[in-house]
C-alpha cells in the first residue's frame, strides 16, 4: 500500500501520514436542478460566470472542484449517461480554459462509467463515486483502465433505499470499516494502484443520525483501530459533512445554505479525526475553519 496519493500530476501528491499536511478543500459546484442544497445555482449559468464562480473557489483557498451532474440526495431521481455528459462536459471545457485552473484537481461526482470515461478524456483527473463501483460495474475497470484517482464512498444500496439501510449490527464504525476494504479490494483486483485511491465513510448515506455523529467521533479509529486498519490508514480520507440533513437536525437550521455553522464544527471535528479533504459548498468561510483546524492539529 502506498502513504501518497495522485490528485493531479501539476499537483504535490496526499502524503496521509504527514503530520504537518495541510487539508485540500474540494469545492461543489452542482449542475443538477435537485441537489439538496444548492440545487439550481449553477444550471443556468453561462461561461464567464461559470469561470468567476470557480475563479472565486480557487481564489479562496481550493485546490479540488467537484463537479456533479447528478443529484445524490435520498430519493434522488436517476439521469442517464447522456444528459449528465451534456451538463458536465462543457464544464470540464471551460475550466481547462483557465490558466489559474492549471494547478487545480477535477472531480466528478458520478457513479457511471461512460460519464467516468468521457470526463477523464475531457480532462478530469478524480472520479468521485458514491457507490464505490457498486451501482455500475464497468467504474472500477475504466478508472484503471484510463489510470485516474478514484474516490470510493460507502454506501449501501442507492439514492432511493439508502435511507432503509442503516443497521449495523457491530457498530457503524466497524461496519463502514469492513465495507469499505472489501471496495478497496474489489479496487485493487481492478487494476487501481494503490496510490491512486481515496476513502470517504460517506456521512448522510445509509446512516441515521447518530450514526453520522459516530463516524465524525471515531474517523481515527475507523482509520487507526479495527482489524481493517493495515489497510485503510494508508489511504487519504474525505469528509463531507457540508450542509448535511443531520447537521439541520442538530442545529434546528432547515435551510441548508444557512448550515454553515454546523459544517464549520463537523469540518473542524473530521479534521481532528485525521481527513485529507472536506467535501464543501462555503468555500471562503471553510477555508478559514481549515486553516484554523490545520494550526490546531496539525503541527507546522
Amino acid at each position: 500500500m502506498s502513504p501518497v496519493t495522485v490528485l493531479r500530476p501539476q499537483m504535490p501528491m496526499v502524503r496521509t501520514h504527514d503530520a504537518t499536511r495541510k487539508t485540500h478543500i474540494m469545492a461543489i459546484l452542482n449542475l443538477t436542478p435537485d441537489s439538496f442544497s444548492d440545487g439550481g445555482v449553477h444550471t443556468a449559468k453561462g461561461a464567464e460566470a461559470i469561470k468567476t464562480t470557480v475563479a472565486n473557489f480557487i481564489a479562496a483557498g481550493a485546490s479540488i472542484i467537484d463537479i456533479g451532474g447528478q443529484s445524490t440526495r435520498p430519493k434522488a431521481d436517476y439521469l442517464g449517461p447522456k444528459e449528465e455528459l451534456e451538463r458536465i462536459l462543457p464544464v470540464i471545457r471551460v475550466i481547462r480554459e483557465m490558466k489559474e485552473a492549471d494547478n487545480i484537481a477535477l472531480s466528478i461526482d458520478t457513479f457511471h462509467s461512460d460519464v467516468a470515461r468521457q470526463t477523464i478524456l475531457a480532462g478530469a483527473d478524480i472520479i468521485n463515486d458514491v457507490s464505490a463501483g457498486l451501482l455500475d460495474p464497468q467504474m472500477l475497470p475504466t478508472v484503471a483502465e484510463l489510470g485516474k484517482t478514484i474516490v470510493l464512498m460507502h454506501m449501501r444500496g442507492d439514492p432511493h433505499t439508502m435511507t432503509k439501510l442503516t443497521n449495523y449490527p457491530d457498530g457503524v464504525t466497524h461496519g463502514v470499516a469492513r465495507e469499505l476494504y472489501e471496495r478497496v479490494q474489489a479496487a485493487l483486483d481492478a487494476g487501481i494502484a494503490p496510490w491512486r485511491i481515496i476513502l470517504d465513510p460517506g456521512l448522510g448515506f445509509a446512516k441515521d443520525q447518530e450514526q453520522n455523529l459516530e463516524l465524525l467521533r471515531s474517523l481515527q479509529q475507523l482509520r487507526e483501530q479495527t482489524q481493517y486498519s493495515s489497510v485503510l490508514r494508508n489511504f487519504p480520507w474525505l469528509m463531507g459533512p457540508s450542509r448535511k440533513g443531520f447537521i439541520g437536525n442538530v442545529t434546528g437550521v432547515s435551510e441548508a445554505s444557512k448550515r454553515s455553522y454546523g459544517t464549520a464544527a463537523a469540518v473542524t471535528a473530521s479534521i481532528e479525526g485525521g481527513a485529507d479533504i472536506v467535501r464543501i459548498h462555503d468555500v471562503g468561510e471553510m477555508v478559514q475553519v481549515t486553516k484554523m483546524a490545520d494550526a490546531i492539529y496539525r503541527r507546522p
